[in-house]
């Protein structure tokens, strides 16, 4: 059996108002290119297939257009619910695409069958059991028994059962999916899991700080059961936690913020053969369908720096520059009418403008940015802070302000995206 792990599309994205429609279509047609040359059984999601909980009708179109494109395969779809996702939003179509071999578990479910998928080969013969779990929250572990709350916990206290919560559930899981293989005629069927949250260890990025939403800590792998593989999602770059090939997260496929722009993005994919205990996990790395670069240079050093990036681009590609301007030039104000003019006949969008100043001993400080250097999320996010808001409050202003973002955006990018996508 061969599975291919994926996670974190976030459809709908607005990359500091730009657009990342093109990127996710030519990330989808490549997708479909890998399941067929390799001969993939089943596509995993782990989570956060939108990138917010209110998508954009053109993302909502993309996700269901793939399910259609992928039946020809016979690929076997699994898609997990993550902290982005609107649990009402995946459940809608979930039913419906049942009939395409494809199963959506949108949240926690109180019924713990219902988290677990017999995974199939293409000959219809089943080759493992899957415990799909999405992103848990807060709120719907509190209907279990072991999550009464209780008068006077503390914040760690509340943390700490959490934890025990999650760990508490994959046992449950992993229990009834022993049972499961059982009942299905194969007690030796690998026993898999999924998960989107974040474990003790992992590295994030900077797209993970900005747009997480939810109150999950970090569980330490030792909560896990020993799966024969788990998939996470959640963390945009992928990597192994606590050293182990079995448990890993295959990151974002595109990058999500100029801090991942030097990751190569890559896909997981899990090889069970017959008589082997253990998996064969491999990276089937993914191509950049937008460039990205974040650089630190000098007014006078800046085309020079450029160069390298720019000789790469294909015909027809620009790339997407964040700056982080040093030396006196930062201390201008009218630098960034001078940066434009410069730019102007280069393939090069600058989306982020920083500027690095020093004291007099060489002590970096940072730069008060000008309103031009500021996203609308930026501005927004600083005007949050000003204010003394519960967590939940400041999550659904943020969420309605990116929704609005979208709306004033969309009309746009959508018109230009009708003409140039391919």
């Amino acid at each position: 059996m061969r599975i291919l792990h994926s996670s974190d599309w976030h459809l709908g994205q607005f990359f500091i108002g730009k657009s990342r429609l093109a990127e996710h279509q030519a990330f989808f047609r490549w997708l479909k290119q890998q399941i067929v040359q390799l001969d993939v059984d089943v596509l995993l999601v782990a989570g956060d297939i939108f990138d917010s909980a209110t998508p954009p009708s053109y993302a909502r179109e993309l996700y269901h257009q793939l399910i259609v494109d992928l039946q020809p395969t016979g690929v076997q779809l699994v898609l997990l619910g993550g902290n982005h996702d609107s649990v009402a939003v995946l459940q809608e179509s979930a039913t419906l695409l049942k009939c395409l071999h494809t199963f959506v578990i949108p949240g926690y479910q109180t019924d713990i069958q219902q988290h677990l998928i017999p995974l199939k080969r293409k000959n219809g013969d089943i080759g493992a059991v899957l415990a799909a779990v999405p992103f848990l929250r807060p709120r719907d572990l509190s209907q279990r028994e072991d999550g009464k709350s209780q008068s006077g916990q503390s914040a760690a206290d509340k943390s700490s059962q959490l934890q025990q919560q999650i760990g508490s559930f994959y046992q449950e899981l992993y229990q009834a999916a022993a049972e499961l293989a059982v009942a299905l005629g194969n007690k030796e069927l690998p026993l898999l899991a999924t998960g989107h949250l974040t474990t003790v260890g992992a590295s994030s990025t900077e797209s993970v700080r900005e747009i997480y939403i939810g109150t999950l800590e970090a569980l330490p792998a030792s909560a896990l059961p020993p799966f024969a593989y788990i998939a996470l999602g959640h963390i945009h770059q992928a990597q192994k936690v606590a050293g182990s090939d079995f448990i890993r997260y295959c990151g974002s496929p595109i990058p999500l913020s100029f801090d991942e722009a030097s990751q190569q993005k890559q896909l997981l994919l899990v090889e069970f053969h017959q008589g082997q205990n253990e998996p064969l996990v491999s990276s089937i790395a993914a191509p950049c369908f937008q460039p990205l670069l974040s650089l630190k240079s000098d007014f006078a050093s800046l085309s020079s720096k450029l160069s390298p990036a720019l000789a790469q681009l294909a015909a027809g590609q620009k790339l997407w520059l964040e700056l982080v301007l040093t030396g006196e030039d930062a201390l201008l104000s009218d630098i960034q009418l001078q940066l434009q003019q410069q730019l102007a006949d280069l393939p090069v969008e600058l989306l982020k403008l920083r500027r690095e100043k020093r004291s007099s001993n060489n002590v970096l400080l940072q730069a008060e940015p000008s309103l031009l250097e500021l996203t609308p999320a930026d501005v927004f996010s600083a005007r949050l802070t000003a204010e003394t808001l519960s967590d939940e409050l400041t999550a659904r202003l943020s969420q309605l302000h990116q929704l609005a973002l979208e709306q004033l955006q969309q009309p746009a990018e959508t018109a230009t995206n009708t003409t140039e996508a391919p």
